[in-house]
């Protein structure tokens, strides 16, 4: 199974983006390989940005990719991650990160406790807060 990052669910719909055609690929290398999936985090997120929300999941099933729910035991890595990320930011920039952990570390935390790959145009951060988990980027 290969876990996909909100953004290639959006660059997959927008012909006009530069990472389409890439998206595009690893959804079909997904769906036809062992599968592929998002979770409900980027569903959410996915929502947030569309006309039609209460399609959205029919039409990411549609494509052939599973919607899953992010599993309990991804909390704990979530937040070890989060808190590194709080630390690390106050340190560079003596900027206070939110509280709350954003969703790219629940997506991260999903794809390391299942031992998934995670297909993002975000490779910078999962790279530093989930160095265990493989990653396919443009």
């Amino acid at each position: 199974m290969m876990l996909l990052d909100t953004n290639v669910l959006i660059y997959a719909s927008d012909a006009k983006s530069s990472h389409c055609r890439w998206a595009r690929r690893m959804i079909a290398e997904g769906v036809s390989g062992a599968g592929a999936a998002v979770n409900a985090v980027s569903l959410a997120e996915v929502c947030v940005g569309d006309a039609e929300p209460q399609t959205v999941a029919d039409r990411i099933r549609s494509w052939g990719v599973a919607v899953l729910d992010v599993p309990a035991a991804a909390s704990e890595v979530c937040a070890r991650a989060y808190l590194s990320y709080r630390v690390r930011r106050k340190a560079d920039s003596g900027k206070e990160a939110p509280a709350l952990p954003l969703p790219d570390f629940f997506i991260g935390a999903h794809a390391q406790i299942m031992g998934w790959p995670l297909a993002t145009a975000d490779e910078s951060r999962f790279k530093t807060y989930f160095p265990a988990v493989p990653l396919r980027t443009p």
